[in-house]
């Protein structure tokens, strides 16, 4: 077996941890934009779907390192919102406006509003250095609370109770979270379609 290193496209270190967590598989080495050694470009997330967003991370910084390339772009649709915020769920509340102000946002929207259902969808791109890309997807279903709970996890994780749950995904430990959330379906998905391009 011959290692491999593939690229995670993000800076967002909740994220990688998140994704060294769930996909390990043995001879793969997954690095961080930050530990790749020289500067990546940053890629302006401004395609109108998941998919758009995820394919254009990868294969911009693919061409940029050389390496194999996996890229994530996630966010929470609320069915009342029909499906806002969406590919827009980071700066919600505006450029720069943090996690705080877009769960004060989300609250705001949704005051007086009964239908609470949303999901957390992730869109994970593979890119390879010859041009060759795929997808795969992860959907983690729940509903929005009346009030944030929890200080773990990250984004809208202290409003998002999965099916199931009586807890938010920012009361759940980072194991039980990794169970069951829109990014361990994904990566899941990824071992599955492309263990044998990863372990070469």
């Amino acid at each position: 077996m011959s290692f491999m290193k593939l690229l995670i496209a993000t800076r967002n270190a909740h994220k990688l941890d998140e994704i060294r967590a769930i996909l390990s598989c043995p001879g793969l080495t997954l690095l961080g934009v930050a530990e790749h050694g020289r500067p990546l470009p940053e890629v302006a997330e401004d395609a109108g779907t998941f998919v758009g967003n995820a394919l254009k991370k990868a294969r911009t910084l693919c061409a940029a390192s050389g390496l194999w390339t996996l890229a994530d772009d996630s966010g929470l649709e609320v069915d009342a919102l029909v499906g806002a915020p969406g590919v827009y769920s980071a700066r919600y509340a505006g450029d720069g406006a943090g996690d705080a102000a877009n769960n004060a946002r989300l609250l705001r929207e949704l005051d007086g509003v009964e239908d609470r259902r949303a999901r957390f969808r992730c869109v994970l791109a593979l890119a390879a250095p010859d041009g060759r890309d795929w997808t795969v997807e992860g959907c983690c279903e729940g509903r929005i609370a009346r009030a944030p709970s929890g200080t773990g996890g990250f984004g809208y994780d202290p409003l998002f109770h999965p099916d199931g749950a009586t807890r938010s995904f920012a009361e759940l430990t980072p194991a039980e979270k990794n169970r069951i959330s829109h990014r361990a379906h994904a990566l899941a998905a990824a071992a599955r379609a492309w263990h044998a391009l990863l372990v070469q």
